[in-house]
C-alpha cells in the first residue's frame, strides 16, 4: 500500500494542484471532470476543485467571493453544467457541484428518498413538488405567477430542496439583445424530471467511497461533511467501509480508496 506522503503527491498531480497541470481548455476540464466523477467550484473541501485546477489569478486581487474567481475561466463551472452528462447540483451542505452520469447514479436513491421525506413533511415543499410534477420543469418568473408568491417566498421554499437534491436549477438564455449578453432566466425541476429512470445501484455508502476515490485522499472527519444529508450518515460509516475492504486508511484520521491503493 502506498504511503501518505506518496498518496499526496498521487493527489496533487491528479487533482492538477501542480501549475504545471493547469487546466488550458474547457474540453481539459470535462475531462477532468469525468475521471473525477465529480468536483466543487471553490476549493471547499478535500475534493477535486474547478477553479483550483484552472491556477488562474482572480478576477478581483484582494477581493472577497465572487472576485476570487478565475480572471477569464469563470464561466466553466456553468459550462460544464450545460454539457451531456453532467449535472449541477446543490448538495455540497448548499454549494453547487458537478457530478457525472455514473455518480448521479449513485445519488439517485439517496434523491429519490429525500423527495418522498420533504414532500412528506411541509406543505410548501409539498406544493410546489406537486406543481412542478404536474407543469413539469419551469422557469422561476412562472411559478411566482403560478403558484402566488414573491420572489423570496419562492426562493425560500426552493433552497431547502436544492440543496437536498430534490429541486434542481438550471441557467437558460431567453433571448438574444442587440445591447450585449443573452439575458438569462432560471429553471427549476424535481431531481425525477432531471433523472427520469431509477438506478439500480447507489446510496451513500457508494456515494462516500466515490468521492474518498476522487479526492485520492482526505482528511477521514471530511467524509462526514461533504454533503447536505447530515441526518443519514451513521458514526461508523468509515469504519464498516474499511472492514467491508472498501476504504483503508494510510494514516490514522486519512483515508483513501482501495481501489486507488491498488491502482
Amino acid at each position: 500500500m502506498p504511503s501518505l506522503a506518496e498518496l499526496l503527491e498521487r493527489r496533487a498531480y491528479e487533482l492538477r494542484l501542480i501549475p504545471d497541470r493547469a487546466l488550458e481548455t474547457l474540453d481539459e476540464a470535462e475531462e477532468f471532470l469525468q475521471e473525477r466523477g465529480l468536483m466543487t467550484r471553490t476549493e471547499q473541501s478535500a475534493l477535486p476543485s474547478l477553479y483550483e485546477a484552472c491556477h488562474e489569478d482572480p478576477y478581483m486581487p484582494g477581493s472577497r467571493g465572487f472576485g476570487q474567481w478565475p480572471e477569464t475561466k469563470w464561466p466553466w463551472f456553468g459550462e460544464l453544467a450545460d454539457r451531456e452528462g453532467a449535472y449541477a447540483l446543490k448538495i455540497h451542505r448548499g454549494k453547487h457541484m458537478l457530478v457525472t452520469e455514473q455518480v448521479a447514479a449513485l445519488l439517485d436513491p439517496i434523491l429519490r428518498a429525500e423527495l418522498a421525506r420533504m414532500h412528506s413533511e411541509a406543505d410548501d415543499w409539498a406544493r410546489l413538488l406537486d406543481h412542478l410534477e404536474a407543469a413539469g420543469p419551469s422557469e422561476v418568473e412562472d411559478l411566482r405567477a403560478e403558484l402566488g408568491l414573491s420572489s423570496k417566498a419562492l426562493k425560500d421554499v426552493a433552497s431547502p430542496l436544492e440543496r437536498c437534491g430534490v429541486v434542481v436549477s438550471r441557467s437558460l438564455v431567453v433571448s438574444a439583445t442587440a445591447e450585449g449578453p443573452h439575458p438569462r432566466t432560471t429553471e427549476l425541476a424535481r431531481w425525477d424530471q432531471v433523472y427520469p429512470e431509477p438506478s439500480a445501484s447507489g446510496g451513500l455508502e457508494d456515494l462516500t467511497v466515490a468521492a474518498v476515490r476522487a479526492a485520492v485522499v482526505a482528511p477521514e472527519r471530511q467524509a462526514y461533511r461533504w454533503f447536505s444529508w447530515s441526518w443519514l450518515y451513521r458514526k461508523t460509516l468509515v469504519d464498516d467501509l474499511v472492514a467491508d475492504g472498501r476504504l483503508w486508511r494510510p494514516e490514522p484520521d486519512w483515508v483513501s480508496a482501495v481501489e486507488t491503493a491498488s491502482g
